[in-house]
């Protein structure tokens, strides 16, 4: 059902946890499943992402495809962060069960999320970015 990839990534995710003072904060869910993710990042002067952590409640898969995206992202400009998606995400992981698209989807939005708390609080535009629209994004 999952890839070896998914279970290790579930198993022994990356970058859990909080950063103490994030540039940007980004909090997504999906009503139907209860998934909730919330990722952290520390971009430096020069819009590079040096940290980036992620809570996420949910199941295995949602797990999973936080631990990759912030492996996909770290390291990375703003923009080059911008251009992660979900397909990106799922393809990193080998792939995702039909019923479990949502999750890499729930991953790509909790990026945009963030990289729009950090272009707000920085008044920084980032080409390309959208306003989230998650319910819980707006209340951050």
């Amino acid at each position: 059902m999952y890839s070896e990839k998914v279970m290790e990534h579930f198993n022994h995710p990356r970058n859990v946890g909080e950063i103490e003072h994030p540039s940007g904060v980004g909090t997504v869910g999906n009503a139907k499943c209860g998934d909730i993710m919330r990722m952290y990042l520390d971009i430096d002067d020069d819009g590079r992402i040096q940290d980036v952590k992620f809570k996420t409640f949910g199941c295995g898969a949602a797990v999973a495809t936080s631990s990759m995206a912030t492996e996909l992202v770290k390291g990375r400009t703003v923009q080059e962060a911008l251009l992660v998606t979900n397909k990106a995400v799922m393809e990193a992981l080998d792939g995702l069960p039909p019923l479990k698209v949502h999750c890499s989807l729930l991953a790509e939005e909790a990026i945009h999320a963030a990289l729009w708390d950090y272009a707000q609080k920085n008044n920084v535009v980032i080409e390309g970015l959208e306003k989230p629209v998650s319910d819980i994004a707006e209340k951050e």
